[in-house]
């Protein structure tokens, strides 16, 4: 191998593991704003929200299942829990109607994303771009 063929490879090597590591933070900032969603509609719908404020707490919280809503029996009645160790470090804890609420508004939220993202189809169905002039819609400026 060439210099210039050894420089490029260590290029297309550098590019490579760049596009990679893009990749997961992006995935990493879409689990983050996924988790900061539910916890939103869990704390509008009536949890309550316990931090892990200490060592002890933070210890305990880790060994919970993460980020997903798991329920609980404590003297014959229904607990949920969500707990989260990395975004909020807290866990958020509410009974049957809380999670009744928190699934009606998961519903909501999930008709008005559904809504919003038609308008912005229909939006972007209407848009005339050949008024504008050549180019425009078509990823020239």
């Amino acid at each position: 191998m060439n210099n210039n063929a050894i420089i490029n490879w260590h290029l297309l090597k550098g590019v490579c593991i760049a596009i990679v590591c893009g990749l997961l933070i992006s995935c990493a900032a879409m689990k983050a704003q996924d988790a900061e969603d539910k916890e939103q509609l869990l704390a509008a719908a009536g949890f309550k929200l316990q931090l892990a404020d200490t060592p002890e707490k933070m210890a305990h919280l880790k060994t919970l299942t993460q980020q997903k809503i798991v329920t609980h029996e404590k003297d014959g009645k229904n607990y949920y829990v969500y707990a989260d160790a990395t975004t909020c470090q807290c866990l958020y804890l509410g009974d049957d109607s809380d999670y009744q609420r928190f699934q009606q508004l998961q519903i909501q939220k999930k008709i008005v994303d559904d809504q919003k993202m038609t308008a912005e189809m229909n939006e972007n169905a209407t848009m005339n771009w050949g008024i504008w002039g050549p180019g425009y819609g078509m990823g020239y400026y």
